[in-house]
């Protein structure tokens, strides 16, 4: 998938700050409250808390996506954040099965 063809995205902000980008996954318009997260793991956990509902969050950690998802480590049924910004998104990635101890 690296060398996989990404689709132009941008980031505008209110105050009319634009960021340019590639995108990964769903194609089209979200829109939110920017926040960020420093966690070097639990990107699976964070993307699917319902606190972060309709937030567009921005990863401090510079790889993401880089160890899959586990199932059993989701806080929910499904994502709950309106989009991602980050800097290196794998867009290739395992499903591991794990029960939580």
């Amino acid at each position: 998938m690296k060398y996989a063809h990404k689709s132009p995205a941008v980031l505008l902000l209110q105050d009319g700050t634009v960021f340019y980008g590639k995108s990964a996954g769903k194609i089209g318009t979200a829109t939110g409250e920017i926040c960020f997260n420093t966690g070097m793991t639990g990107y699976q956990e964070i993307f699917t808390d319902p606190s972060y509902k309709s937030q567009i969050m921005v990863m401090t950690s510079v790889h993401i996506g880089n160890y899959g998802v586990c199932q059993a480590e989701s806080e929910s049924s499904s994502a709950k954040i309106s989009a991602l910004v980050c800097r290196n998104f794998s867009d290739h990635f395992h499903a591991k099965s794990r029960s939580k101890p």
